[in-house]
């Protein structure tokens, strides 16, 4: 394994820790996919965790801004699946903290924990395990900046974009592996439905 571990090898570590699987899965969205991603399954042992969260974080100290600002600055993450990621990276780079946003009950909004707080002015870096739509991320930036937070740059595990991803340019971005499955945004328009490939449902 590499001190930063390649594409193949993050795909190879998902697969055994049952984080990656290939089939035919329907999502909760109604939209087919031909390969099913759960990072948190992989992070939920120790040492495939540290594998990732210290390729991560070597990624992020390689960039010169960020490394100046490390000891000020917080990891902050969409709960529940971005926390193991962004403690993970906390312990590696010696950052400040963690904290983390909780989804409001008509699910386009986003909120901090009770005596969570961003401080004006305080550098931020996103975090999270996948970034699919992007709709999460740019929610939680979007409440770091209403609370006068700056953010610096983001970071997940896996960048598995939607044709129509947020983008977060001109932000430093970074991750581990990009894996593209195949989307098909319903029943009649999947080409595995069409060849009979037995359907399993997911839950996010």
């Amino acid at each position: 394994m590499h001190l930063i571990p390649t594409h193949d090898e993050v795909v190879a570590l998902l697969q055994k820790t049952g984080g990656a699987r290939d089939g035919h899965f329907e999502y909760p969205n109604g939209v087919h996919s031909d390969g099913y991603l759960q990072v948190s399954l992989t992070m939920r042992y120790y040492d495939a965790a540290k594998i990732l969260s210290v390729g991560l974080s070597r990624q992020l100290r390689a960039h010169p801004d960020i490394r100046v600002m490390i000891p000020e600055l917080s990891i902050v993450a969409p709960a529940t699946g971005g926390l193991p990621v962004a403690y993970g990276v906390c312990e590696a780079l010696r950052a400040r903290q963690v904290y983390w946003a909780e989804g409001s009950d008509d699910g386009d909004s986003m909120h901090f924990r009770q005596f969570l707080d961003v401080k004006k002015g305080e550098k931020v870096l996103l975090v999270d395990d996948i970034l699919r739509t992007g709709h999460k991320l740019s929610t939680l930036m979007q409440l770091v900046e209403s609370h006068g937070g700056e953010v610096v740059g983001v970071a997940v595990v896996i960048y598995q974009p939607y044709p129509d991803a947020v983008r977060f340019d001109p932000l430093p971005f970074y991750y581990l592996a990009r894996l593209d499955s195949k989307y098909y945004t319903d029943a009649n328009s999947c080409a595995l439905c069409r060849r009979g490939v037995p359907l399993e449902k997911v839950r996010m």
